[in-house]
């Protein structure tokens, strides 16, 4: 896989301010109350016991073999960061090699789920009117070259659903296609010619779908992807979102690169975990969380099944649903453990197979020691 770190944002500047959906003040965040293993740095503060209803009944884990999961975690060369919250409560915290509570990491390819709830959003707020809604509607700007291009009509008629499900059918921009890809003089236009290698409905995985996304949110909100997802989602959370890359029309890259703590991505799985609410506030609809999260093909690399911007697999006998990222960065959540998990990997020392040795931990280690 070829990766390319770009730095076309590091000229401009986009002050962003943390906000609330409704320009509302975010409350004092509690303390989870447990004191977590191996922590450096201080304590988390996130949900309480119970949270909008939703009764946490706090960690539930077998001793020895979380003892076990950590002996193998510390074997694994490129990890950054672990972190695991159970029933609103912080249960492991750990960094490595030179990694801190208060530093933020390149996240990859889990900025492609981080899109998700942004979507769900807009839908929810009349920004887009829903999964079936037209490539050529979403994108009017592209409307008239597309109805030129070969196969420019079907292509034109693919519906959102198809950009989140990475169903759309055209030759992906990542893997061997990502160099070119981002060396093209419009990211958006340079996904939409490709030709089709599959038939609509197929799977086939590309950050030039995701930035198709980060075109659509700036051209239905008037505001950048960065500062929508901050007003919309980040700020509520009280995360700052730093700025990463832009194509040549200055539009956030959608779908790699975000950097965030990983006790950022702690919180994220917060809200999912708990039906889209933080704080008594609903920011995602629940609704959309069950929607991203039902399998709309199977990865034929991998065998993993993918949702709309989720991965989902059953690890430890459980049902897993997952972002997952270049390297070895993953955000994990166990509904039935009422469990979220955080794994964050080294991009200077990525080891070939260390991506599978990861997806093995998770399923015989780390996972099972928390069953019920």
């Amino acid at each position: 896989m070829l990766v390319v770190f770009l730095g076309l944002a590091s000229a401009r500047s986009e002050p962003v301010a943390a906000t609330t959906r409704a320009e509302r003040p975010t409350a004092a965040l509690q303390p989870a109350g447990a004191h977590p293993i191996g922590t450096t740095g201080g304590r988390l503060e996130l949900s309480p016991v119970v949270v909008d209803g939703l009764a946490r009944r706090g960690p539930r884990y077998d001793q020895d073999r979380l003892d076990q999961a950590l002996s193998h975690a510390d074997q694994l060369t490129p990890l950054s960061s672990l972190l695991v919250m159970q029933g609103g409560e912080m249960v492991v915290e750990r960094y490595y090699r030179g990694m801190r509570a208060d530093r933020t990491t390149n996240m990859k390819s889990v900025s492609k789920t981080l899109l998700s709830p942004l979507i769900g959003i807009a839908i929810e707020d009349g920004l887009i009117a829903g999964i079936d809604e037209p490539i050529g509607d979403l994108l009017p700007e592209y409307r008239d070259r597309l109805e030129q291009s070969d196969d420019g009509t079907r292509k034109e008629r693919l519906r959102l659903h198809h950009v989140l499900s990475m169903t759309t059918g055209i030759e992906s921009t990542s893997f061997g296609n990502y160099g070119a890809w981002v060396s093209s003089r419009d990211w958006v236009w340079d996904q939409l010619r490709r030709p089709f290698v599959c038939r609509p409905g197929c799977f086939e995985y590309s950050t030039g779908n995701t930035h198709l996304l980060s075109a659509i949110l700036t051209e239905r909100s008037g505001k950048s992807l960065r500062r929508y997802a901050v007003d919309e989602f980040f700020g509520p959370l009280g995360i700052s979102l730093p700025q990463w890359d832009r194509d040549p029309q200055g539009r956030y890259l959608g779908g790699n690169n975000m950097a965030l703590r990983p006790r950022d991505l702690l919180r994220v799985g917060e809200v999912f975990l708990s039906g889209g609410r933080w704080r008594g506030e609903q920011l995602v609809p629940e609704d959309w969380i069950e929607r991203s999260w039902r399998p709309n093909a199977t990865s034929p690399w991998n065998g993993h099944g993918y949702g709309y911007l989720w991965w989902t697999d059953e690890w430890g006998g459980e049902s897993a649903y997952f972002a997952w990222g270049y390297g070895g960065q993953y955000l994990v959540i166990v509904p039935s453990l009422d469990l979220v998990a955080v794994v964050t990997s080294s991009l200077a020392r990525t080891q070939r197979g260390h991506t599978r040795r990861l997806r093995d931990f998770f399923d015989d280690y780390l996972i099972p020691a928390f069953t019920d």
